[in-house]
């Protein structure tokens, strides 16, 4: 017979069962998904070699367009992995020297703080050597003591340069 305890036995082995299933299909898809919401993209993209001329076509990035049209607010957001390291807003050096005013500052010039003597001596910070500086520190300056990676995107590179600029006064904009 159908009693009330069957009935919410059944129930219940019902609405555990859904549950079981759905946080399965959830874990399934955590674990297996591709990426991109709602988007399809390839999980897996097989090299032809087609398409490679185009990529060796493209210009070189010209650094000094993409500082000119960035954005010094954002490169003020980056800054903030730099902060911990770098002192920008004060003369006061960290545990790397202040950059207060750094571009177009020489290289290794302040003379307070133990640069490790990687860096090349009589050169300023241009916008050449600041972005090969952001870009791959170790690559610019073998030997240096400074542990970060390097920004690999370019236009973060110009956000971060651009902010470098706003806080650096006696600097200009070399023209083109």
């Amino acid at each position: 017979m159908l009693d009330t305890m069957t009935l919410t036995k059944v129930v219940g082995a019902f609405c555990g069962a859904l549950l079981v299933y759905l946080l399965g299909g959830w874990l399934g898809e955590a674990l297996y998904h591709g990426g991109g919401h709602g988007a399809h993209e390839q999980a897996y993209v097989i090299d032809t070699g087609e398409g490679d001329d185009a990529a060796e076509d493209e210009a070189p990035v010209d650094f000094l367009t993409l500082v000119q049209s960035a954005d010094a607010g954002a490169g003020e957001r980056i800054f903030r992995q730099c902060g911990a390291c770098h002192k920008i807003n004060e003369p006061v050096n960290g545990v790397g020297p202040h950059l207060d005013g750094v571009m177009g500052r020489e290289i290794a010039a302040i003379g307070d703080f133990g640069y490790s003597g990687a860096l090349p001596s009589g050169e300023v910070w241009t916008l050449e050597n600041m972005n090969a500086w952001i870009q791959n520190p170790s690559g610019f300056a073998s030997g240096t003591s400074m542990s970060y990676r390097g920004l690999a995107d370019d236009e973060d590179r110009a956000d971060l340069v651009a902010y470098l600029i706003s806080k650096s006064p006696d600097y200009t904009l070399p023209s083109e």
